[in-house]
This record gives structure tokens, C-alpha cells and sequence, in this order.
């Protein structure tokens, strides 16, 4: 978390050497982020059990909702995980955040503030000389603009992403909780479990309203996120579950489209590149690349997953090549020309529109208290995949300047979009599970999975408002 508002200046990017050495995938696959396990998640049942009829009485408009703690019939060893954990939690209150509670969260910026040594930076095109950089100036380097143009759209981490392609999906071989999951059906006055909130949040991702990393909790992101449908959609935007609604969910959604299914993991998904993201400029700057940590943080960034709750999923797995894994059908393109987005700060919410029409919305964090968004109306005037990030450390005599790779781990994740107001953007995030919790440096950021969306819909030239 970066202490003093970012000059970032993005530029198109340039060549990156392909002779990026592969670093094995680690024989143990268990995550090192404690906060990441699935012994750390917090317990599905206080999230789960969903009163659908919720009210909307806070006075900031936003949704609340009831938790039933009523037990549910066993189905199978994750339906009976939940009840056991239900039973010994019915007491405890629900988390602030969908996947990670409000101590949890304070814990985490609070190491971030201590390792991270960011003071400014930049987002830059890569350097074909890194010592040509005088390190008591950041803002001495530049490249000649015939360097500027490189696509880095076929980057294996894009692709991890965005890419279906040889990443076949099957109902075969599903636990009867991901059966349950998808036939979950929504009726007047039902009690929602686990099955129906994954659902719903699933249904709200394959209609574009995201509701941030889908993890089998009903918190901020996925309240906003049917606020949001409701809104797109000319519903009143209630933040309750009713038979319009649901109709509206399933519209344009085959009936026949799973949630959950099952995914055979291949000898490219073992053999990515991965590494543990370092802390401090200096040492990040030493990496070849900000990788994705292990297998389970680049899966749950492919399937717009919560890695904890990938990990509820596939209890005992080893993520080896041949495995199959059960994870989430995530939602296909939008295929919506995108000329206007208003970044709300009250809402926590990036709104896309096609002229009038308001076509997605993305959980965001927007600027924080100590360095806020300019308010107003600006513009895209550049698109960068895969960005380099320039890292000034220190003051005055002692400033120096650290280049970092770009990757998912980078600080400003896989995509940045420049505006016309300098040292912002629109961005992604390594830490996809703190969007519209955690601060930004004045900028906007999304998940990477949602900032590829846009970056995918959006023209330079397209409005901004920041709000």
C-alpha cells in the first residue's frame, strides 16, 4: 500500500525479453499466504445461509442481510463441514467483507504498509537498458516513441485469464454439493444455502454485474452486485431476491449451464512460472516476473474464484498434472462496446456504459482518504497490457528507483489505462480479494480478470468520471 499518491504516466508498452527463465511450479502446493488457506477462511455457514428477503434500511442505501442459522440437511462432507461449522458459530457475527473479516483485513494493510517502501511511481514501458535509469531522478527515463507500441495481449498470464481455449470443461465425476449448486432453484420465502448464494453470485457474474472473486459468502461486493443487476436490468434496485429478479438472472443463461464443474489440470498449468512475490521495491525488482505465486492464486484469478474457497472445493487435491479439480464456469465475453465509465466512490462501483446504456459494473476501490480521486470528467488517452512498474523509494539524496516487472503481483496488477488527468488510471490488482476494501493511491482498481473486461470493450478516447 503505497504511502503518497503514485505519479504514474502510462505509456504503451515496449519489448520484454522472451527469455523469461521458467521457474518450476513448487513440489508442495500449499499456499505460503496464511491468509489465503483454507484452514483461514472464515466459516461458510455464518455467510451462507442467506434470508433472500433481505431489507434495505441502512441509511446509506446499501443492502443488508439476514443470516439464517436454522441446521440444513447433510447432503454430502461440504454440506456437513458447513452444518459442524454453523453449530459451533452460531453466535458469531457475520464477517465485514465476503471472504475476510474486518481484523483480518486491518492485519493485512497493516503488513502491507510495513513492507511495502513505495513512495511514487510510475507505470512504464519496459527499459532495454536497465542501467541507463539514473536512480536520483524518477522521472529521468524515457523511451524513443518507435519503442512504445509492443502487443502484449499473447502473454501466458493474459491468457491464464481470459483464454478457454484447451481448458475444457465437464459435469463429470461432481461432489452432490456441486450438484446441488447447480440445481439450485430460487422460490418465494425460501432460505438460501451455500448452493443458492453460489448460484446467485454466479448468475450475477455471467450477467456482467461482478460480484469480485466469488467465494460462497453474501457480503459488500455481492450485495452491491444485485443492486447493480437490479439497476441495469430498470428493476427497482431493491437489493432483495425476488421472482423478477430471478427471472431476469436466468434470461439469457442456457438452462442447462452449470455453476460448478470439473476441470482436468494440464502439464501448462503445472509448468507456469511461479514465484513468492517479495516485499520491498529492491527485491521485487530482482524478479524476472511478479508470477502468480502457486497454481491455486492463478486458478482462482481463471475461474474468478476466492483461492479459500478453491479450496473448501478441492479438499486433499494435489494439483498435479491429470488431477481433476472442481471449479467455477465463469462468464463469457461481454461483447459490448464500453464509451463511458463513472467510478463512484460512495458505491465502491465502476459502471460501463454503451451510450445511455449501462451494460457491466465491477467492485472497485477508488482513491482512499489519504489520497483521493480528482473529481470530474476525463478521458482514455492509452491502453497498457502487462505493464512495468517504475518504483521511486526514499527522499531527496536517498530517492532511488527500482524497475518492476510486470505480472499479476504487479502493483497495478495485469492492465493499466491512463486518463487524461496525469498520474491516473484505471488498473488491476494483486490482491483481488481487497477490492472495495482496501485504498488505492487516487486511482481505479479492479480484480485483473475485471479490468481485462474493460480493457477488452474499451476505446481510448472513452469518458471517465470520476465521482
Amino acid at each position: 500500500m503505497m504511502k503518497i499518491k503514485p505519479i504514474i504516466t502510462a505509456i504503451s508498452i515496449a519489448a520484454v525479453s522472451a527469455s523469461v527463465a521458467a521457474l518450476a511450479a513448487p513440489a508442495d502446493s500449499t499456499r505460503t499466504l496464511p491468509v489465503r488457506t483454507a484452514d483461514a477462511m472464515p466459516g461458510l455457514a455464518k455467510k451462507v445461509s442467506l434470508n433472500v428477503q433481505e431489507n434495505r434500511s441502512r441509511s446509506d442505501g446499501a443492502a443488508t442481510v439476514q443470516l439464517n442459522t436454522e441446521k440444513a440437511k447433510p447432503v454430502d462432507s461440504m454440506n456437513q463441514l458447513i452444518n459442524n461449522k454453523q453449530e459451533a458459530n452460531q453466535n458469531v457475527p457475520a464477517p465485514a467483507a465476503d471472504n475476510m473479516s474486518a481484523a483480518e483485513l486491518t492485519r493485512k494493510d497493516e503488513q502491507a504498509d510495513r513492507n511495502d517502501d513505495i513512495s511514487e511511481g510510475q507505470a512504464v514501458a519496459a527499459p532495454s537498458d536497465l542501467s541507463s535509469i539514473d536512480s536520483s531522478d524518477p522521472l529521468a527515463f524515457e523511451l524513443p516513441e518507435s519503442e512504445k507500441r509492443q502487443d502484449f495481449s499473447d502473454d501466458p498470464t493474459i491468457k491464464n485469464i481470459e483464454d478457454k481455449d484447451g481448458k475444457k470443461h465437464t459435469t463429470l465425476n461432481l461432489s452432490n454439493y456441486a450438484k446441488q449448486v447447480n440445481g439450485a432453484v430460487w422460490s418465494p420465502n425460501m432460505k438460501v444455502n451455500s448452493a443458492m448464494t453460489i448460484k446467485m453470485q454466479a448468475l450475477l457474474d455471467w450477467n456482467h454485474a461482478s460480484p469480485g472473486p466469488i467465494d460462497g459468502g453474501w457480503g459488500m461486493n455481492s450485495k452491491k452486485a444485485l443492486v447493480n443487476f437490479q439497476t441495469m436490468k430498470g428493476l427497482p434496485a431493491t437489493g432483495k431476491m425476488d421472482q423478477k429478479t430471478w427471472n431476469a438472472l436466468i434470461k439469457n443463461i442456457p438452462a442447462n449451464k452449470p455453476v460448478l464443474v470439473t476441470y482436468t489440470l494440464t502439464a501448462d498449468d503445472i509448468n507456469t512460472n511461479f514465484a513468492t512475490t517479495p516485499s520491498g521495491s529492491e527485491a521485487k525488482s530482482k524478479m524476472k516476473g511478479l508470477y502468480y505465486q502457486d497454481i491455486k492464486e492463478m486458478l482462482g484469478e481463471r475461474f474468478h474464484m476466492d483461492v479459500r474457497y478453491l479450496d473448501k472445493l478441492n479438499k486433499n487435491k494435489k494439483y498435479a498434472v491429470g488431477e481433476t479439480i472442481t471449479v467455477l464456469n465463469t462468464r463469457d465475453k461481454l461483447n459490448q462496446r464500453i464509451n463511458r465509465v463513472v467510478a463512484n466512490k460512495a458505491d465502491k462501483t465502476l459502471y460501463a456504459y454503451n451510450g445511455d446504456k449501462l451494460v457491466a459494473t465491477y467492485p472497485t476501490t477508488v482513491g482512499s482518504d489519504a489520497t483521493p480521486s480528482p473529481k470530474g470528467t476525463f478521458k482514455i488517452i492509452n491502453k497498457v497490457k502487462m505493464p512495468w512498474y517504475k518504483s521511486t523509494v526514499g527522499e531527496g539524496a536517498q530517492k532511488k528507483v527500482h524497475m518492476i516487472a510486470p505480472g499479476p503481483n504487479n502493483p497495478v496488477g495485469v492492465v493499466w489505462m491512463g486518463l487524461s488527468k496525469p498520474s491516473y488510471g484505471l488498473h488491476g490488482s494483486p490482491v483481488p480479494e481487497g477490492i472495495s476494501r482496501q485504498g488505492s493511491a487516487g486511482c481505479v482498481r479492479l480484480t485483473n480478470w475485471d479490468v481485462l473486461e474493460v480493457y477488452a470493450n474499451i476505446e481510448n478516447g472513452a469518458v471517465v468520471e470520476l465521482q
